[in-house]
């Protein structure tokens, strides 16, 4: 009886060893389980950090938003860091330089409302950029490419607001109607529509602000209208000078 009692007091417990494998195993399970659930959490972690330094250089227009609360374990930290496609980060930088644009319009549209020169200038916020419109009568008379000091005032005015840092490309394009340059200055509306783009780019480049490499003036001659020639208005909206401020993306891709 003595013996048969000692042998019940030391009852064998190496069940436990794998009993405690187990237990282990499925703990990892679970926390693989979780951490995959939040993979999309973290992404969108990853995603609003691009936006806010693209967009606000960092300053968090997104902190607030995330769906999920985020666990801040190794595992989490570590799909943070999960880097943000190409392409998204194009859409950002596109995003953000449409915003800029559409800054310089609201400075210049409060520019134009301030001299009372609407609708003599307009602005149109493209795909190729932001368009200023200069119609005739603002900077030329019929037939000439003199800019007069009233004009070359409001050139020098138009320069100022057209920094940016970096700069941005500034094309300048001349237009005319389809009647031809005869008897004038000009032989022909190439030579019209070219000189005007170039007499009103070099008041621009008096601002030393500005970066003469990022400029560019071009002649259409009557080429491409944006009215009927066959009427006297439309003719007058055909007249014209345009500014086009590019999209830095557009730069980056005419450098490939």
């Amino acid at each position: 009886m003595k013996r048969k009692k000692k042998h019940e007091d030391h009852v064998d417990e190496s069940w436990l060893i794998p009993y405690a494998d187990i237990l282990t195993l499925l703990l990892a399970l679970f926390i693989v389980l979780f951490a995959a659930s939040e993979v999309d959490a973290q992404k969108f972690k990853a995603i609003s950090e691009s936006f806010n330094i693209e967009l606000q250089g960092g300053t968090g227009i997104l902190d607030e938003s995330a769906p999920v609360e985020l666990d801040n374990s190794e595992i989490h930290e570590e799909l943070a860091q999960e880097p943000v496609s190409e392409e998204l980060l194009e859409e950002v930088r596109a995003a953000r330089d449409r915003k800029e644009l559409g800054e310089f319009q609201e400075k210049l549209e409060s520019y134009i409302a301030d001299k009372g020169l609407s609708p003599r200038l307009q602005t149109e916020l493209t795909d190729k950029g932001l368009m200023l419109t200069i119609n005739e009568g603002v900077l030329y008379q019929s037939g000439s490419a003199d800019i007069d000091d009233q004009a070359r005032t409001i050139a020098s005015e138009l320069s100022e607001l057209l920094f940016s840092d970096p700069p941005r490309m500034i094309y300048i394009e001349g237009h005319t109607d389809n009647v031809p340059a005869e008897g004038g200055e000009f032989e022909s509306n190439w030579e019209l529509s070219a000189a005007r783009a170039i007499n009103f780019m070099k008041i621009l480049l008096e601002n030393e602000d500005l970066d003469p490499q990022k400029f560019s003036a071009t002649g259409y001659s009557e080429y491409q209208p944006i009215a009927p020639n066959d009427t006297a208005e439309g003719r007058a909206q055909n007249r014209r000078v345009e500014v086009l401020i590019s999209p830095y993306q557009n730069e980056e891709e005419t450098e490939e």
